[in-house]
């Protein structure tokens, strides 16, 4: 898989979308599977290779069981239906998070798409399960507690990441990929995850492609004027 853009969503709003319309909470998460689907398929073409995708936090747990319940088995069958489809594309699907806590069958679902899909070099999906950024940098620095460093706790964790979306509104991260996200770029959308679509994903790659990143330097092409008062002034 070459070199592209890694892409992270925070896909929020399904539960607003459906209260909205007079539907069960649910009828917003089967929405937002559909949205899932769309945005998969489109993100190879705007070269996009790496793609995370935040499904179920591990504070999500504090829901109603019934809703839990029914997010685990959505994202069972899921796994199950679309892994084929991922295999034909040349999707990688990888779920990051914890096991330990998910359903049997769940899991089980997990470890079968994760096989079925193993060759896959278009693009790397990963879906955040009982997840939590601070839990996998926890972890990440006791794994490397005998050589602790930046480039072995980097290497425990998912790459970095370039483009972090959220939709719904809301404008935090939520305990999703903080480490990676140390030079991401943030982009807020009021759309409901439901409402999310292809377009919508392209829009922000452009938005993505007019920013100047840098990385804490100075924009490209910029070089010293002279000191004034002792500051360096620049002239681009």
């Amino acid at each position: 898989m070459g070199q592209g853009i890694h892409a992270a969503i925070i896909m929020d709003g399904n539960g607003r979308w459906a209260q909205a319309r007079g539907l069960p909470r649910i009828a917003g998460h089967r929405a937002g599977a559909d949205t899932v689907r769309r945005v998969v398929r489109a993100s190879p073409e705007l070269e996009i290779t790496g793609l995370t995708l935040y499904a179920f936090s591990s504070d999500n747990w504090r829901r109603p069981k019934t809703e839990v319940g029914t997010l685990m088995n959505l994202l069972s069958r899921y796994l199950r239906s679309e892994a084929d489809e991922l295999h034909d594309s040349g999707v990688r699907l990888s779920i990051i998070g914890r096991r330990d806590r998910l359903p049997a069958s769940v899991v089980e679902a997990i470890e079968w798409a994760e096989a079925r899909t193993a060759g896959g070099r278009r693009l790397h999906l990963r879906v955040a399960v009982d997840y939590s950024a601070r839990d996998a940098i926890l972890s990440a620095a006791i794994l490397a507690k005998d050589g602790m460093s930046r480039e072995s706790i980097a290497q425990a964790l998912a790459p970095d990441v370039d483009l972090l979306i959220r939709t719904g509104g809301e404008q935090r991260l939520s305990d999703f990929l903080l480490w990676e996200c140390a030079y991401a770029e943030l982009i807020f959308t009021p759309r409901m995850w439901p409402d999310f679509d292809a377009v919508d994903l392209r829009r922000a790659m452009d938005e993505f492609r007019r920013r100047e990143r840098r990385f804490g330097g100075v924009p490209a092409g910029w070089v010293p004027d002279r000191e004034v008062n002792g500051t360096s002034r620049w002239l681009r």
